[in-house]
C-alpha cells in the first residue's frame, strides 16, 4: 500500500463518526481537546474545530503521531479550511486554583465558547465539557479515533508549544522550549537548582517539594 493510500485509509477510519452524524443531517461537528494536562509549568489549553463536510485535508491524526513541523502545517491547513476554531487557555494561577481535571474542563469549555458559529454536535477525547448546552458524545482516546477531535489536538497542541516557547524566552533556565513544561530529568534538576519560576504549578507535588540530592 502506498503511503497516499495509507493515508486516504486512516483518513476513513478517522471520519466514521462525522459521517454519521453528517448523514443524519448535523453537519456543524465540533471536535474538543485539550493538552497541558501532564505538564509542570504553563497553561493547559483546549481547542474546539468544526470542519466542514468531507473535508479532505491530508495527514490529520492525533497530534502525538505526528511530528513538530507537520502540526504546525497542518495547523495552518485546518484554519484556512475550518468552519469554525476556537481556543480556550486556562493560565496557570487558575490551574492552581482550580485543580488540572476542572482546568482541563475549563479550557474546553472557553474554547467551545470561542468557536464562531454554534455547533450541533460535539464530540469530545475522553471528557463531557460542562455548561455547554449541546449534545455531547465522549470518546475515549477520541484523538486517534475522530478526525475533528484530531483536528482540535493539532490546534491546541501547537498553540501550546508556541506559548511555551515565549516562555522560554523569559525564563531560558527551565527549557520550557525543548520539553514544554513536562517533568524531564533537565527539568526537574533546574527546578532544583533554580527554585520554581512564576509559571510552575504551585500545587503539582514535584513542584512543591524539591526532590532530595541523589533522588
Amino acid at each position: 500500500m502506498t503511503a497516499a493510500h495509507k493515508l486516504a485509509a486512516r483518513r476513513r477510519v478517522l471520519l466514521r463518526l462525522e459521517r454519521e452524524f453528517w448523514r443524519a443531517g448535523i453537519e456543524r461537528v465540533a471536535g474538543v481537546d485539550e493538552v497541558g494536562v501532564g505538564p509542570l509549568a504553563g497553561p493547559v489549553v483546549a481547542a474546539a474545530v468544526i470542519l466542514p463536510v468531507e473535508v479532505a485535508v491530508r495527514g490529520i491524526d492525533d497530534s502525538k503521531r505526528l511530528t513538530a513541523k507537520k502540526r504546525e502545517e497542518l495547523a495552518e491547513e485546518i484554519r484556512a479550511c475550518a468552519l469554525g476554531v476556537g481556543v480556550g487557555i486556562v493560565a496557570v494561577e487558575d490551574v492552581d486554583r482550580l485543580n488540572i481535571y476542572r482546568a482541563s474542563l475549563e479550557a474546553m469549555r472557553r474554547a467551545v465558547l470561542e468557536l464562531p458559529l454554534s455547533p450541533q454536535q460535539l464530540l469530545v477525547d475522553a471528557r463531557h465539557v460542562p455548561g455547554i448546552e449541546v449534545s455531547q458524545m465522549s470518546i475515549i482516546k477520541g484523538d486517534a479515533r475522530s478526525y475533528s477531535i484530531a483536528a482540535a489536538s493539532i490546534i491546541a497542541k501547537t498553540t501550546r508549544d508556541r506559548m511555551m516557547r515565549e516562555l522560554d524566552e523569559i525564563y531560558p533556565q527551565y527549557g520550557f522550549a525543548k520539553h514544554m513544561g513536562y517533568a524531564t530529568r533537565d527539568h526537574l534538576a533546574a527546578i532544583n537548582q533554580h527554585g520554581p519560576c512564576p509559571v510552575h504549578r504551585r500545587t503539582f507535588g514535584v513542584v512543591r517539594q524539591p526532590r532530595l540530592p541523589g533522588f
